[in-house]
């Protein structure tokens, strides 16, 4: 497929787990894509961002059209999570999710907008389960992936007939290195990984090549009717009512 021939993207957090998956698919199906985060990218081409900063985040969006004369895809991915009870989380802490989460979109969608608006461009923004439910501990993150559900609809309404579509990808247990990592530390990590399936309607917890499947549709022209919306890739998680253990 070369369904991005000739097109510019920008994922944001492209270095690393679904992001480097999203970037690999864009590539590979035909656009140059650009990626920004913190340290250099040996893969696309690199831009390096410090997303507690907004007004720099943001400029990573001229360096692109700047360098390559458009933007047809925005990928808002990079993200962080704290783990804490709201009476344990600081006011620094909370106010550095959030601006990681949801105002550094929310500043790279400003930037990118008369860019996107110029050749029909698409958004898409990543989110989380965590924006529809929540595991323990995790306030402030969930709270950001909430703004991230919203904003997206926001986006899509005031722009849509402009040709500028914005949607949000919520993935659930995805196995990034993070979380390959989390598992293997654990004392029992097969046996964990298998209750960890159990959750799962599939039976099993899912990959970021999925995750990035669903965004370049989403991304691609065959997505043309498609905007506000946000698509949970979870393997049937949050469809499944918990029984008594």
């Amino acid at each position: 497929m070369n369904r991005f021939a000739g097109k510019v993207a920008l994922v944001t957090g492209g270095r690393s787990g679904i992001g480097l998956a999203i970037a690999r698919r864009l590539r590979d199906e035909g656009a140059r894509v650009f990626t920004a985060q913190r340290g250099e990218d040996h893969e696309c081409e690199g831009i390096a961002v410090d997303f507690t900063d907004p007004f720099a985040a943001s400029g990573a969006v001229q360096s692109v059209a700047g360098r390559a004369g458009r933007l047809d895809v925005l990928v808002n991915n990079a993200g962080m999570m704290q783990e804490a009870l709201v009476e344990d989380t600081s006011l620094e802490d909370w106010q550095r999710t959030i601006t990681v989460n949801l105002t550094t979109p929310f500043a790279m969608i400003k930037a990118a907008l008369p860019h996107l608006r110029a050749v029909g461009g698409t958004i898409v923004n990543i989110g989380s389960i965590e924006g529809l439910g929540s595991n323990p501990r995790h306030a402030a993150y969930c709270a950001s992936k909430a703004g991230i559900n919203g904003l997206t609809r926001a986006v899509a309404v005031d722009h849509s007939a402009e040709g500028v579509r914005c949607n949000a990808v919520a993935p659930g247990w995805i196995d990034t290195d993070l979380n390959v990592e989390f598992i293997e530390s654990m004392p029992d990590p097969a046996g964990f990984r298998r209750d960890i399936g159990k959750i799962h309607p599939v039976g099993r917890t899912g990959k970021p090549e999925e995750v990035a499947s669903l965004v370049a549709w989403l991304a691609s022209d065959e997505s043309s009717f498609v905007t506000g919306q946000v698509w949970t890739i979870d393997g049937g998680r949050m469809a499944k009512l918990s029984l008594p253990q």
